[in-house]
């Protein structure tokens, strides 16, 4: 038998069905944020920044090849990133509410949260949850409008169906560099998921 070959036979594919990303149903995560007129005062429909913890980030991306399917999500714990992509075309994200935590768990004997998840310290230095992958979902973004993801938010994409699009996205400058936490679901689940629209 093939090295792998079991490992392989063990990942369960998950298919998800993309909901359109609204102020409402996209709340636990972050804000869904649209255009508004010129003058306008800062409010509520603003994107709630958090940014205090570095320095800001404003930069346009070209990605490449990111298909309908993800094994991994990531987060940063330290930033209220914001994606768009530029010119308004659909695109997709995966993602699962913060799960940051303080520190250890209180429960002395098992260690683990009511889930069975047990605290992990990431290289970044703070504590967090692993993912569930029960509660994975995933969000079509489409038009003239901008996600606000709320710090420790987990996150996969974005993902399109074109071969190549250009998105802006706001973080810190060093955010990929000393904020970045990767769960990898095929590693630790045996779960690789799959989007459908």
């Amino acid at each position: 038998m093939e090295p792998g070959k079991d490992e392989a036979a063990a990942v369960r594919v998950v298919t998800l069905r993309a909901v359109e990303a609204t102020p409402e149903s996209f709340a636990p995560f972050g804000q869904v944020v649209a255009g508004g007129s010129d003058g306008a005062k800062y409010g509520p429909d603003d994107a709630q920044l958090d940014l205090t913890r570095g320095i800001p980030r404003f930069y346009l991306m070209r990605l490449e090849n990111q298909p309908l399917k993800f094994s991994s999500i990531t987060h940063h714990a330290k930033v209220t990133q914001c994606l768009g992509s530029i010119g308004g075309q659909d695109w997709y994200l995966g993602v699962a509410k913060p799960s940051l935590v303080d520190g250890p768990s209180s429960d002395e004997q098992s260690g683990q949260d009511q889930d069975g998840r047990k605290p992990v310290l990431c290289r970044a230095g703070h504590y967090y949850l692993p993912p569930d992958p029960a509660e994975v979902c995933v969000f079509r973004v489409s038009g003239l409008k901008f996600l606000k993801l709320h710090r420790g938010t987990w996150h996969a994409g974005p993902l399109f169906r074109a071969d190549a699009m250009d998105f802006y996205n706001l973080e810190l400058s060093d955010t990929n560099i000393v904020d970045h936490t990767t769960h990898r679901f095929k590693k630790h689940d045996g779960v690789t998921f799959v989007v459908e629209d």
